[in-house]
């Protein structure tokens, strides 16, 4: 007769713990960052940012918040899917300004995402050539 084996639970190393802490963070600033950029964009919709103005500290962290989630969240692998959210976010706050009333709110909105999402398509597109044609010789 064959021994009884019983299944333990298997224990989660440290460093798998910590990438998943880590894989949390980094989403939970693309989220937020994305939200910020479309509200912060919905609400200085005719202002134009300058380097002097008020609101050009939030959006240079912003472009940093970009920039590390395209490098450590993102996969550079998944290029395409990253670029295509761009170019949707983006033809949707073109098309949506024609929508009666609520076009005038959503479109800022969408596009003010879009530009949140430009530094993190072009993270990516650096490293993933810089993987493929620099780090693989």
């Amino acid at each position: 007769m064959a021994p009884k084996t019983t299944n333990q639970p298997k224990v989660e190393s440290e460093a798998s713990a910590a990438a998943a802490n880590w894989n949390f963070l980094f989403k939970w600033l693309f989220i937020l960052g994305g939200l910020t950029a479309g509200v912060l964009n919905a609400l200085i919709v005719n202002e134009v940012i300058t380097v002097d103005d008020q609101y050009s500290y939030i959006v240079s962290a912003l472009m940093v918040v970009g920039i590390l989630v395209g490098i450590f969240y993102f996969d550079s692998d998944d290029l395409i899917n990253i670029g295509l959210r761009f170019m949707i976010f983006g033809a949707a706050a073109n098309s949506i300004n024609g929508l009666y009333k609520i076009g005038v709110y959503l479109a800022p909105f969408f596009m003010g995402f879009a530009y949140y999402l430009g530094p993190i398509v072009l993270t990516l597109v650096v490293v993933y050539f810089v993987k493929k044609y620099i780090l693989n010789k």
